[in-house]
């Protein structure tokens, strides 16, 4: 078995970071359904600003409202207006297609890489 990425969120832009919420990233529904990211699901971010990397679990934002809030402890290693790079993986044994998302500056979709 192998892990591979399934599903990314190619430099979105922090919204949000709130420390004092329990721990997750709110992601916007339009760019989880089109990542391929379920509720719940485990994912690593990488910030592209500062070099932080953790793990958190997903919570559904809003459609269309661009949201990507981190929050928790987490939230400590962004800044709001940083640029993330929010990954899935599925554990597998056999290759699998990545569905790669990218988006603007307002966390609205681009297209596919």
């Amino acid at each position: 078995m192998r892990q591979l990425l399934r599903g990314k969120i190619h430099r979105a832009t922090v919204t949000a970071a709130e420390p004092d919420y329990v721990g997750s990233i709110v992601i916007d529904q339009d760019l989880m359904e089109r990542a391929d990211i379920w509720p719940g699901e485990r994912v690593l971010v990488s910030d592209v600003d500062n070099g932080s990397r953790f793990e958190t679990y997903v919570l559904t934002g809003k459609r269309g409202s661009g949201v990507i809030s981190v929050n928790g402890a987490a939230a400590r290693l962004v800044r709001v207006g940083d640029k993330v790079i929010i990954m899935a993986f599925e554990l597998t044994d056999h290759p699998i297609p990545s569905k790669v998302v990218l988006v603007d500056q307002n966390n609205r979709f681009l297209r596919n890489l």
